[in-house]
């Protein structure tokens, strides 16, 4: 039998496999930022799902004292995050890593191999 705890649990998982997902396949990093959280997000529910399948059908206090306190500090994270991000951009100029860059153009930039020899 399905039930609620069961579709939390699901949904869970799907969160966490596109927060993989977008992780993996976006090279920005704001938008990898995004997909860290949704995973983490996923990762909160899947735990919350755990705690509500006792066999009383009581529901466990403490893993809901740490999941508030992991969206807290998931929170103070993100924040850091975002401030590295903008201190990257602004020293850099640019939204994405160096070794990403291959991947924005779909090849290798000119300027990253040396002038073959005459």
């Amino acid at each position: 039998m399905i039930t609620s705890a069961t579709i939390f649990g699901l949904c869970g998982a799907a969160l966490i496999g596109l927060g993989l997902y977008g992780f993996v396949t976006q090279v920005h990093l704001l938008r990898r930022l995004l997909a860290f959280n949704v995973i983490g997000s996923g990762i909160f529910l899947l735990f919350g799902a755990t705690a509500a399948r006792t066999p009383t059908g009581a529901t466990d206090p403490v893993p809901q004292a740490l999941i508030i306190t992991g969206i807290v500090v998931a929170l103070a994270a993100t924040a850091l995050g975002v401030g590295l991000v903008l201190a990257y951009v602004r020293i850099s100029g640019k939204a994405c890593l160096p070794e990403d860059a291959d991947t924005i153009d779909g090849g290798p930039h000119p300027s990253s191999h040396e002038d073959p020899p005459e």
